[in-house]
Order: structure tokens, then sequence, then C-alpha cells
């Protein structure tokens, strides 16, 4: 018993005596990998981004408005703060101007894209401005365009990012929002992954695509542009399919992308379409739908950044700057790229391009109608439309089967007015 007490004393001594390295190194292998949290020193928070843009707002009210758009179905609620620009604010409305759409934060996760857009903001309010800006050049620039910015469409999704989940792209339901739209909705690739590109149950399920389409449908731009972030790239349609538009809208994007390339990113940033360039085809996305449907002459996706060094767990670094340097060079650089969008764009575009479009190309199918309509009710009377609660789908369901009823019944009375003249007897009128 002595002889055993002496031996676990001697290797009790000897695992003592190891250095303290040998003892680190042991203990990094059993814990977790420690990953970025979101740097508060360089982020807002999404409650003082709002608060921060409405105080922008307040402060310049001769050249910019905000609106808060809420929508909501089955117990969820959205809402989506929108501001708009124009040098003349009482000239916002007016039809002659070049119109610009801009989307930001619709991933929860790229909280870079909401910072650029505070900055876009602040710098057409000339409370910051741009090294090398020719402020009389861009002032008159901007005489002619109105510009709508959506600083965080997916603001529920950042909440969840910023109570401790710093991976969530999808909205507070677990909806992808860049998914939730109606060109090749719910069709699924090989790779598909139901976490990260939940569809929804259907095109425009969710209060914030339907906020978005209304917003794009009603304001007609010229120009749309859907930023996020994860990779640096300048895309144009098409997200669903391997190809880009035909013709001279094709060129003229194209034209516009190599320039920013050129100009301001470095000859860095990937061009091409959506899902020709990234590697996979992503369907139902606003780019698409803007394109498509809604017939925005130049619609664009930007990834802003991307860090490729990072683990795919570690999301805040993978999706956002996480050093003041490289912050500030991604702010700049982006900045000056969207006022060359403002300066370049009505230069490439007739501003009544637009009003060119047949009326053919203007309409829509019975499912954008219902979707449209319903939600109109539902803005229009708040909670009193959910009483009737007739759902999207079920709406489509019944005007389908009374259109086909309809036409069975068309079909089943010309055919007995068909029968009921071949059993007639014919009687000339000639005599013979």
């Amino acid at each position: 018993m002595a002889a055993s007490f002496i031996l676990l004393s001697s290797f009790l001594s000897v695992f003592a005596s190891l250095p303290s390295s040998s003892l680190v190194y042991a203990d990094s292998n059993l814990t977790v990998p420690s990953f970025t949290p979101i740097n508060r020193d360089l982020y807002h928070s999404s409650d003082d981004l709002i608060a921060q843009i409405s105080s922008l707002v307040h402060r310049h009210p001769d050249k910019l408005t905000v609106e808060t758009i809420k929508a909501g179905n089955k117990g969820y609620e959205a809402e989506i703060t929108v501001v708009t620009y124009c040098q003349s604010r009482k000239e916002s409305d007016d039809r002659s101007k070049f119109r610009i759409l801009l989307s930001f934060g619709q991933h929860g996760r790229e909280l870079i894209t909401s910072e650029l857009a505070w900055r876009i903001l602040s710098i057409l309010s000339e409370e910051q401005f741009l090294p090398k800006m020719d402020r009389a050049s861009l002032n008159s620039t901007l005489d002619n365009v109105v510009i709508k910015v959506v600083p965080m469409e997916n603001l529920n999704g950042r909440k969840l990012v910023e109570a401790g989940d710093p991976c969530e792209r999808r909205n507070g339901r677990g909806v992808d929002l860049n998914r939730n739209w109606s060109v090749d909705w719910g069709k699924k690739e090989k790779d598909y992954d139901p976490y990260e590109e939940n569809p929804g149950t259907a095109a425009f399920s969710e209060p914030e695509t339907q906020i978005m389409r209304k917003l794009a449908i009603s304001f007609d731009p010229h120009i749309w542009v859907n930023v996020h972030s994860g990779m640096e790239a300048l895309f144009m349609p098409y997200d669903h399919k391997n190809t880009t538009p035909e013709g001279m809208p094709s060129h003229q994007m194209r034209l516009l992308l190599e320039e920013l390339n050129k100009v301001h990113c470095h000859k860095r940033c990937m061009i091409g379409s959506g899902g020709g360039s990234v590697g996979y085809l992503a369907h139902g996305t606003a780019t698409d739908y803007m394109y498509d449907v809604v017939g925005v002459p130049m619609a664009f996706t930007f990834e802003i950044y991307g860090d490729g060094t990072a683990s795919t767990k570690d999301c805040f670094k993978m999706f956002n700057p996480v050093d003041h340097t490289t912050f500030k060079r991604v702010l700049n650089d982006w900045s000056a790229a969207f006022f060359t969008i403002f300066k370049l764009g009505p230069r490439q575009l007739d501003v009544h391009s637009k009003a060119g479009v047949s009326n053919l190309d203007k309409w829509v199918s019975i499912d954008e109608y219902l979707d449209g309509y319903l939600m109109g009710r539902r803005n229009r009377y708040g909670k009193k439309m959910e009483v009737l609660e007739f759902g999207m789908q079920e709406m489509r369901t019944y005007f389908r089967l009374f259109l086909l009823s309809s036409v069975l019944l068309l079909f089943m009375f010309c055919s007995r007015i068909s029968k009921t003249k071949g059993g007639r007897q014919i009687v000339s009128a000639i005599s013979l």
C-alpha cells in the first residue's frame, strides 16, 4: 500500500512539472472554438440604426422622408422602414424623374449592408462626404432622381442575429426572403438546404416580400439593387438559370457593371448572372422578379464583402468586416459605387423607357392579381381582414375552380346547341 502511494505521488509530481504550454494545448483540444462576436464599436444595433435614420430625416425634411410599412398574417408581424430622397421633396412623386430602389439587410446576418445604407443616406443628406467627390456635379446629377432606400428589409431576422444566432439569414419565422418571390418559386436543386433556403409555404407568403412587392410595383423603378454580403460580386439576372437576358438591356447592364468593377471594385468583383456565376441556381429571388415581372430595366444583386478564410460557422466574420480599416474601406468603395450608379444610370437609360412597354407586358397572372388584392385589403382594413382568413392558396383554388366550371358549362352549352341543330329537319325554301 505504501509503495502504491509513493508511486502515485511521483506521478502527480511529474505531471505538475509539465510545461504550462502542454496543458494549454491539451485543454484547447477539448474546448469549442470561439467565434467572432458582433463588433459593437463598428456596428449599430437594429434599434439604434432605425433611430439614427429617423433623426437624420428629421434634420433634413427638405430632402428626406421616411415611412414605416407594416404587414402580417397568421400571427406573424413585420415592418419595413423606407426612406425617400429627392432634392425637392415636393417633386418626389414626379414620374418624369429617374427612379432608383435599393434594398439592404434582406438576410439578417449581413450587417454590413445596412451600415452601407446608413452611409449612403448620410452622404445624400450632406452630413458625410466621399473623398474626391465633386459636390456641385453630384447635385446636378441628383436633381433628376428619386431614390428609395430600404435600410433593413429583414428586421425580425436581424433581431435573431443580435440575440445570439449570428448565422441566421431567414426572417422571424424561418423563411428565406430571397426565395419567396414568384419567379420560378419553390424549385429545389440537388444541393438544396432546407434550413438556409426555405422558400415559404407559397410565393409571397411572407409579409416582408408582400411589402417589398407592393413598394416596387407602385414606385416602378428604373434601377433596382439588392445588396448582400458573402463575396464580392456584381450580378445581373438571372438567378434561376445560367443565362443573362438578351439584347440591349443586358448590354447596358453589363457596361455599367464593368465600369463599377474597374473603378470601385478594383477588378476583384465577379460579373455576370447570379445563376451562372455563383455555382448554384437560386429560385424565387427578388432580382429575377424585378426584371421579369415589374419590368425594371436594370436589376442587380451586389455582394459587397466576404471573408473566404473564415470558418463556415464563424458567420459574423464571414459576412462582415471585423476591423476598422476594412470596415471603412468597404463603406467608402461601395458608397462611391452607388453614387456612380446615380450618375451613370440616367445617362444609359431613357427616363421614359418604361413608358414604352406594351400593355401586354404589364399583364400579371391570376395569382399575382389575387396576392396583390388580398395584400391591399389587409393593409387597408387591418385586423378586420383576419376574420375572413381566406388565405392566398384557398383564394387561388376557388378562383381556378370557378374558371374551370365556367369553361365546362360553356362547352356543354355549345355541344347541346350543336346537337339540337343537327337533329332538326331541314326544309328547303326553294321549290323542287
